[in-house]
Order: C-alpha cells, then structure tokens, then sequence
C-alpha cells in the first residue's frame, strides 16, 4: 500500500495535519475510529466521502510512522 497516493499533508488544510486528499478528515479521526473497534466498513460508512483504501492507507501510514518515532513508555 502506497499511502502517499491517499494522504496529504497541506499547511493550509487542518493545520498541516495528515488528511484523506480531496477532504478535511485527518488519518487520526480515522485512526481514534480504529482503536474505537470500528471496522473499515463501518468508518467509511461515517464518512461517505471516504473509500476502504483511505482507511488502509491511514494503517499504512501510522505503521511506518510507528518505526520511525520512538515512544517511550514508563515501567509498570
């Protein structure tokens, strides 16, 4: 999955948040969505404007943002 053909990141549109090109739906809505228990299908039926391969590109992105950035967690 290519997300850049999916998502874009404009300084003029929501602040320069990562969005769905052609609207204002940021990839974190869909992917609060996600860890909400949402399945695609039923994101997508949320936001019309939004097709399945939005949402897999929205994964797409935040899995390599997740090997780029390190997190640091506290012990428990």
């Amino acid at each position: 999955m290519e997300w850049r053909t999916h998502i874009t990141i404009d300084p003029s549109i929501c602040h320069g948040k990562a969005c769905i090109k052609g609207t204002r739906i940021m990839a974190s809505v869909v992917l609060d969505n996600l860890a909400a228990g949402q399945s695609p299908d039923e994101i997508v039926q949320l936001y019309p404007t939004l097709r399945r391969e939005d949402v897999t590109a929205v994964m797409a992105y935040a899995a390599e943002l997740a090997r780029e950035r390190v997190v640091l967690t506290s012990a428990a």
